[in-house]
C-alpha cells in the first residue's frame, strides 16, 4: 500500500530540501504538480539536461508537442517570431517532439535539433522526444487534461496547452490555431499580465 503525504508535509519536506526555511503557513501548490509523483511539469531537454517548466522564470509558457515532417512544421517559424516577440515580457514556447502521429517525428534527438535549428531558426527550448497520448504520454499530458478536459489532449502535431509560468493550465488550441492566432495572443497577453 503505497503512503501519501499531506501538502503540507510535501511543502516542508521541500523547503528543507532547497535550504529555504519551513513556513507554518501551507503553500499553494502548482496545479500541476499536486500530485509530485507524476512530474508533470518536469521534462528532459532536447540535449538531455533537466527541463522544469515551473523553474524557466517565465510568466506563460506554451507547450507545443512537434514533428519534423508534418504539414504544421511550418509553425516553427510562426512559433519562433512569437517567442522572439514576447520572451523579453516572459513568455517561454516550449516544443515536445512526438512519433506519436503517422510517425511524422522518426528522426533522433540530435536530428530534430539540428532540423529545427537549420530550417526555422528554433532558439526556444525544446524536449527529448516523449509521448504525448496514450497510457504512455508524458505526464504533463494527463495533468493537462484533468484540469482542461479534453481539449488538452493532442490530436495531432502543434497541439498547443498555454500555462501560467507556476504550471496553472489556462487553455488547449488545436493544431490548426496558428501561433499569430488573435485569441490565442489574447491569452497569452492576459497569462503575461498575471
Amino acid at each position: 500500500m503505497r503512503r501519501h503525504l499531506s501538502i503540507p508535509v510535501l511543502a516542508a519536506l521541500f523547503a528543507a530540501a532547497c535550504g529555504a526555511p519551513a513556513s507554518s503557513e501551507t503553500a499553494t501548490p502548482s496545479p500541476l504538480k499536486e500530485n509530485p509523483t507524476m512530474s508533470a511539469t518536469q521534462f528532459t531537454s532536447i540535449n538531455g539536461k533537466p527541463l522544469d517548466l515551473t523553474a524557466l522564470g517565465a510568466k506563460a509558457i506554451l507547450v507545443v508537442n512537434t514533428a519534423s515532417k508534418c504539414g504544421f512544421t511550418p509553425q516553427y517559424k510562426g512559433l519562433q517570431a512569437l517567442y522572439e516577440d514576447k520572451k523579453d515580457e516572459g513568455l517561454v514556447i516550449v516544443g515536445v517532439p512526438s512519433n506519436d502521429f503517422m510517425g511524422q517525428e522518426p528522426g533522433t534527438e540530435e536530428e530534430v535539433k539540428t532540423f529545427c535549428e537549420i530550417n526555422y531558426g528554433v532558439t526556444f527550448p525544446l524536449t527529448r522526444k516523449y509521448h504525448v497520448k496514450g497510457k504512455e504520454a508524458h505526464p504533463f499530458y494527463a495533468a493537462a487534461i484533468d484540469k482542461l478536459g479534453k481539449d488538452a489532449e493532442p490530436g495531432w502535431n502543434f497541439h498547443k496547452v498555454l500555462i501560467k509560468g507556476d504550471g496553472t493550465p489556462v487553455k488547449a488550441y488545436g493544431s490548426k490555431v496558428k501561433p499569430d492566432d488573435a485569441a490565442l495572443m489574447a491569452d497569452i497577453e492576459a497569462a503575461l499580465k498575471g
